[in-house]
């Protein structure tokens, strides 16, 4: 449990070095952090919330592209997106939407 709990208290550190709680950067912040800080902000964008309406999966993959370098890591954004794109081209969307939150919105 114990690389589990680094990787939890890490995730909202920003590969720019401006996130919390140590301000980390770059390849300081522990692998599963920053992948796990993607896919709660990829969540986060595409999952309607009391205070916004959910983005596309478009516009999330299009804002995960520019915050790479600043928010993400940039090569986990870029294979993140990559992945994303070929899940989209290769499924069925009904299929999609079962494994996807309630409202979401492909395009």
């Amino acid at each position: 449990m114990k690389g589990g709990v680094n990787i939890i208290l890490h995730h909202h550190e920003r590969w720019d070095g401006k996130g919390y709680p140590n301000k980390l950067k770059g390849e300081e912040i522990p692998l599963g952090s920053r992948i796990i800080s993607l896919a709660d902000s990829f969540d986060a964008m595409i999952s309607e919330r009391p205070y916004k309406p959910p983005m596309t999966i478009k516009e999330a993959l299009k804002e995960i592209q520019k915050q790479k370098g600043k928010q993400f890591d940039p090569k986990i954004a870029d294979k993140f997106c990559t992945l994303i794109e070929k899940i989209l081209s290769t499924t069925k969307k009904e299929e999609f939407k079962k494994y996807s939150p309630e409202n979401i919105k492909l395009e």
